[in-house]
């Protein structure tokens, strides 16, 4: 009893039962096991393992350690009084953060509670797995989740769990050993895994992605303080490999409509290889929609309570990389990853509910929406009841023409932080249930796609010297986004990994990827809007100061990482 103690103190996030059904992982049964609702194994073991990803991917916990701290993303204290938080993203964004911050917390919480439940379900499923196709199948899932979740470990604190028995404590992993106990992870159970299982379950072709991943963030994670990374031509050649057995899978295309790889209904998306399953029923949240936009922007006339919340936008620089990459050229008008136009009222700027679409992309300049009273509870609406379209209004100000109205420049100053400050960002569709913008999210969260294979493919090769061939990789996405042939991006001509790194921002931004890419490109320790520090030890996040005190009582157990005192 006092080792299974020490871990349920140390692991700081076990829940008590985690067996308990409740309702979110019932309704999850339904997907992974065909509408078996009365499969107990699947309701007690193999949903509990997947059901806090959708939690994990939350705005305030994994988006805000990889976007936030980056060049990408920056979240002032808006207006004096919305999203200060005790200083919590300034000091992600300015690399300040400590073993006490609390998204830190929250996401180490929420990935050893998730490592947790994937060894329960191991055990359960262990003895079961040669009495049928399927449990093996369930167990080779579960196994690929414990080796995602310990990838995201290794990336974010630089460590690994290896474990196999729920009483016993854990073994920490650093280094080549984590590398290499996620890679053999992942490689023994491919034989197990099925091409055609449904939303959000781990397949084939999602296992290959992870290995490429893996091999691709192996120089990094090997060795994480490095002054320059050694990317090996065996990791390299692995990312090619792995590649190119992804790309071989007929399943997969590349989506000709940009937006439509994050539409509500983009489950049935070819490009999506492994991602987070939502549906407004289950455990869908739209807070990847209503993040970013103004607390005056609506989503849906059905749903007036469903706004924006002012949060986080893009930093000036890298607004700038789309202008800098694309000349005189609008950006919206050279490149259809940047903005998609959707919100066509018709001529007296009237539209109706079920027309109603609103635009996707990067957000600049005077907005336009839908018109309302003031009050927050309803819109204007045309006598034949259509909704009334025009500038919005910004009613936290007085002023007679207070419209919202994005400007490029953003800071933690006070008229840097001011709500209209900063270029805002909604790739994901907004979900038509959603009554207040941020519950029953209905897009399934991107994890890995197909775009990301080839730009994995197109950097091992590159990192190896061939170009020209990482050049045809990326011309090759840039060329697939085809359902709007005017903004299809222009053939690049030729290809260096400052372009490579450039294209990545332009196709995963708000991916949950910004971080890591800067890491691997040596960006981390670069200056930005509100951002100076160049320490190399912020690479890691410190393992929070609580995991730590209950680990204490077996010496050397679980070190702080470099550069934070305890």
């Amino acid at each position: 009893m006092k080792i299974l103690r020490l871990f349920l103190v140390f692991i700081s996030s076990i829940v008590l039962g985690w067996g308990c059904t409740d309702l979110n992982e019932r309704i999850l049964d339904e997907s992974l096991s065909g509408g078996a609702v009365d499969s107990e194994l699947v309701r007690n073991s193999v949903a509990p393992a997947y059901a806090l990803l959708p939690d994990f991917f939350l705005h305030t916990k994994y988006f805000a350690l990889q976007q936030i701290t980056t060049d990408e993303a920056i979240l002032p204290y808006r207006g004096g009084r919305d999203w200060g938080d005790n200083g919590i993203y300034i000091e992600l964004h300015q690399h300040t953060y400590t073993p006490n911050h609390r998204n830190i917390q929250l996401c180490w919480d929420g990935i050893t509670k998730m490592i947790s439940r994937t060894v329960s379900a191991i055990n359960v499923l262990t003895p079961l797995a040669g009495s049928s196709e399927e449990n093996a199948t369930f167990l080779a899932e579960v196994r690929g989740l414990r080796a995602y979740y310990n990838m995201i470990a290794l990336d974010l604190w630089g460590i690994a769990f290896k474990k196999d028995d729920p009483n016993v404590v854990s073994e920490i992993l650093r280094r080549d050993e984590a590398i290499n106990y996620i890679r053999n992870e992942l490689e023994v159970i491919i034989g197990d895994l099925r091409i055609d299982v449904g939303p959000g379950r781990l397949t084939k072709g999602a296992a290959y992605g992870l290995l490429a991943r893996l091999h691709l963030n192996a120089a990094v994670w090997r060795d994480p303080y490095a002054t320059t990374f050694n990317f090996t031509s065996a990791d390299m050649d692995k990312v090619i490999e792995y590649s190119n057995n992804v790309l071989a899978m007929p399943q997969y295309t590349l989506s000709p409509e940009y937006f439509h790889i994050f539409d509500n209904n983009n489950n049935s998306n070819k490009e999506l290889i492994f991602a987070v399953d939502q549906r407004p029923d289950l455990n869908g949240h739209n807070r990847m929609s209503y993040f970013s936009m103004s607390g005056s922007f609506y989503g849906n006339p059905l749903f007036p309570n469903g706004n924006g919340t002012d949060g986080p936008a893009i930093t000036p620089e890298f607004y700038q990389s789309w202008v800098q990459a694309n000349g005189s050229i609008n950006p919206a008008e050279a490149d259809a990853r940047f903005f998609w136009k959707r919100l066509n009222p018709s001529s007296d700027m009237a539209i109706s509910a079920e027309a109603f679409e609103v635009d996707r992309g990067i957000f600049r300049g005077l907005q336009y929406g839908l018109q309302n009273t003031g009050n927050q509870q309803s819109f204007l609406r045309t006598e034949d009841g259509r909704y009334k379209i025009g500038y919005m209004r910004d009613w936290r100000r007085a002023e007679e023409n207070a419209f919202v109205d994005y400007s490029e420049e953003i800071d933690f100053t006070p008229e840097g932080s001011d709500y209209n400050t900063g270029y805002r960002v909604m790739k994901y569709q907004w979900s038509k249930s959603s009554t207040d913008g941020r519950n029953r999210g209905e897009a399934d969260l991107i994890i890995l796609r197909l775009a990301d294979i080839y730009l994995m493919r197109a950097e091992a090769k590159l990192r190896k010297g061939d170009s020209s061939g990482a050049l045809a990789d990326v011309n090759s996405v840039r060329a697939s986004r085809i359902a709007r042939p005017e903004v299809t991006p222009r053939p690049l001509t030729s290809m260096t990994l400052d372009i490579l790194f450039r294209e990545r921002g332009f196709e995963f931004y708000w991916e949950h990827q910004r971080r890591t890419d800067m890491i691997r490109f040596g960006k981390y320790e670069g200056s930005w809007t509100e951002k100076t520090n160049s320490d190399i030890k912020r690479r890691l996040f410190p393992i929070p100061q609580a995991a730590i005190d209950g680990a204490s009582s077996v010496e050397g157990y679980l070190i702080q990482n470099e550069g934070y005192s305890n």
